[in-house]
């Protein structure tokens, strides 16, 4: 019997292979994204310590009462900015950026193009 596998299984796949070669540091720390159907997350991390330093997602209150949908490119700009804002605050400029498996197209190019815009270097 023949058995189709996941496409979140192939994309587990891919983004272990991506991690092999990148890595969260204190000074760059690893910016990544999850999406689902209904929502879109991002972390920044540091891989080093295995600390979480800043995450956002549509489901913060900020985020939650002014998007409509959070499955969308206007929330993925949202949650970029508010990402940025964030990590800011915190006193992070630099990041690695971490697609999570995903292809780099709609809501995750757009978070990385509104994290860029609001001051992120990646």
């Amino acid at each position: 019997m023949i058995t189709k596998t996941s496409k979140n299984d192939l994309r587990k796949k891919r983004h272990y292979r991506v991690r092999t070669k990148v890595f969260g540091t204190a000074e760059r720390p690893r910016l990544n994204v999850y999406r689902s159907l209904k929502n879109i997350y991002a972390q920044i991390i540091d891989d080093e310590a295995g600390v979480t330093l800043v995450a956002a997602s549509t489901l913060d209150k900020e985020l939650k009462e002014k998007l409509a949908y959070g499955g969308n490119k206007e929330a993925a700009k949202a949650v970029g900015e508010l990402i940025a804002k964030k990590a800011q605050e915190k006193g992070i400029k630099k990041v690695v950026f971490d697609r999570g498996g995903y292809i780099y197209h709609g809501r995750v190019l757009e978070l990385a193009n509104a994290a860029r815009e609001a001051g992120l270097e990646f």
